[in-house]
């Protein structure tokens, strides 16, 4: 056996061994991982950061906090005196409403697994919406907002942020896998969409 021919059977035995794995773990694994390192890194986070745009307690949950409106439409909040209750509910109110909801309800979504795809793509608009108002609107320095392909790794916006997209853009590709409530609904519709067997005459 020549070299090349070594070489080529090597190469053919890496690619079938790497389809097997494939094969084994893409309908479960991808999407499962990607759920479990967003519960593990920003769930905690962004459920907290949620909090802080309602009230105190049950009945304050229903209620959207002036704090909600200070971190989401600052300018907005200037422009009327810096007094929450005069901004207008069209549409800054229903935008305010919207994202501080949408805070808690998205990361649920993705750990759960429930409407995966559209919950990994709100909450990629989510962080492009949040990265844009804190550079625009407060005023986060050059280090915190980084530069990419720079060799260091640890601004908060652009590194960190550019990583967390792309988990949820795994979701968004891959969906939530088989361990999840959007597998469990679609076996469970699969199911009731097929025939019943026929009856023995």
């Amino acid at each position: 056996m020549t070299r090349r021919s070594v070489f080529a059977s090597a190469v053919d035995l890496g690619n079938a061994a790497s389809s097997a794995l494939e094969r084994a773990v893409d309908s479960w694994l991808p999407g499962l991982a990607a759920r479990l390192v967003f519960a593990a890194v920003l769930f905690g986070y962004y459920w907290n950061s949620a909090l802080t745009k309602v009230g105190e307690g049950v009945g304050g949950f229903f209620q959207v906090a002036d704090g909600a409106y200070f971190q989401i439409v600052p300018p907005i909040v200037e422009a009327a005196g810096y007094d929450a209750s005069a901004v207008a509910f069209w549409p800054w109110g229903l935008i305010v409403t919207l994202g501080t909801y949408s805070e808690f309800a998205l990361p649920v979504l993705i750990v759960a697994g429930l409407f995966t795809r559209i919950a990994a793509l709100g909450m990629i608009v989510f962080v492009v919406v949040q990265s844009y108002v804190d550079i625009a609107f407060h005023a986060a320095d050059p280090e915190t907002i980084g530069v990419l392909f720079d060799r260091i790794p640890t601004s908060a916006i652009l590194d960190q942020r550019s990583l967390w997209t792309f988990l949820l853009l795994v979701l968004v590709i891959k969906g939530a896998g088989a361990v999840s409530l959007d597998a469990l609904i679609s076996r469970m519709s699969t199911r009731q969409a097929e025939p019943a067997p026929l009856a023995a005459e």
